[in-house]
């Protein structure tokens, strides 16, 4: 039997590349190899937008949308919406019972955004036990595997911690809780896994408004690419610059051939083009590779209820594990 994987995004925007390269193409290699479960995760959109929700339910269908045209098969895999799955808020209220607040204290992500985001209320406890409601999501449907980052593997630890605790104490003898493993991306496969810089150079996010999403119209490319940052280095012209460091050709190897990339770096690194030529070509590249999804994607707008379906058909998949996975917890807390 395969072995079951999951993962999930939050509706809290449009996809863009980071989001294209970063998961969604090692979720489309995952569907083959592994029994996958892909969730829009709207409950967990919901501790940091608490105050304006209005478009998570617009946001959920147009990633469904999205990852139909890129290209998930709903035939192969499991896609739904977390806030059908009930159970899940459930197992989160069994786990609450057995996490430190201490270990959701110390999960890197947490602190990191509440520095960062600073237009946003997370004060909440949504907030601070949003890492306690994934562990829920993986363990609910009891996944074995969970594609991440080297970034994101505390969360995974931190899931592995609660399955260890919850069992530790309520176990006792009888078939415990399924305690999930991190799935890194292929190495060796750049485009899997790949961490994109956005057009200022951080990570691409929509948070920091540096994104280049996966609809943009081919001007929208074209004006954020002329914007994009290249070696910081490189003053002049006349000055060489150096393709490693330069965001802008981080991601232009993502989307264009390896002849074209060798020519940008050799003449990048003797002083030979500007920076404006390689953005023009950059945009062009990014907009010819787009293409055939935002066709698809076009194609897919039409039948408006097309991401219901999706979404109703894989909730009576996901829902009867979870349902199961819960009366399982009852049992080993005696209620």
């Amino acid at each position: 039997m395969k072995e079951r994987v999951l993962t999930g995004y939050r509706p809290t925007g449009k996809l863009h590349l980071g989001h294209w390269f970063g998961n969604l193409q090692n979720m489309l290699a995952l569907q083959d190899e592994y029994e996958a479960f892909y969730f829009v995760a709207d409950w967990h959109a919901l501790t940091s937008e608490w105050q304006n929700p209005a478009d998570i339910s617009r946001y959920t269908e147009e990633m469904v949308l999205d990852w139909v045209a890129a290209g998930l098969d709903p035939d192969k895999c499991v896609i739904y919406r977390q806030s059908d799955i009930p159970e899940v808020a459930e197992l989160l209220l069994y786990f609450s019972m057995v996490t430190p607040m201490s270990w959701l204290e110390r999960t890197p992500s947490y602190k990191e955004q509440q520095q960062q985001i600073g237009d946003k209320d997370l004060s909440n406890v949504g907030f601070f036990t949003y890492p306690a409601l994934q562990a829920a999501d993986i363990v609910a449907i009891e996944a074995t595997r969970v594609p991440v980052g080297e970034d994101q593997l505390p969360h995974i630890e931190l899931a592995r911690e609660i399955v260890r605790r919850f069992n530790g104490t309520y176990k006792a003898g009888k078939r415990g809780l399924v305690e999930p493993k991190a799935l890194l991306a292929k190495v060796g496969d750049e485009t899997m896994g790949a961490r994109v810089p956005g057009t200022d150079g951080r990570k691409m996010s929509k948070s920091y408004g540096n994104a280049i999403f996966i609809n943009d119209s081919p001007d929208e490319i074209r004006k954020k690419a002329m914007g994009f940052m290249t070696d910081p280095a490189r003053k002049q012209l006349t000055d060489p610059g150096n393709p490693d460091v330069c965001p802008l050709h981080q991601v232009y190897k993502l989307v264009a051939e390896s002849l074209k990339i060798e020519k940008w770096e050799e003449c990048c690194r003797a002083a030979a083009c500007g920076c404006v030529p390689h953005k023009k070509e950059f945009a062009e590249d990014i907009i010819s590779y787009l293409a055939d999804f935002q066709k698809r994607r076009t194609a897919l707008e039409a039948r408006p209820d097309y991401a219901r379906e999706v979404l109703e058909a894989g909730a009576a998949k996901a829902r009867p594990i979870a349902q199961a996975t819960v009366a399982r917890c009852r049992e080993l807390v005696g209620l």
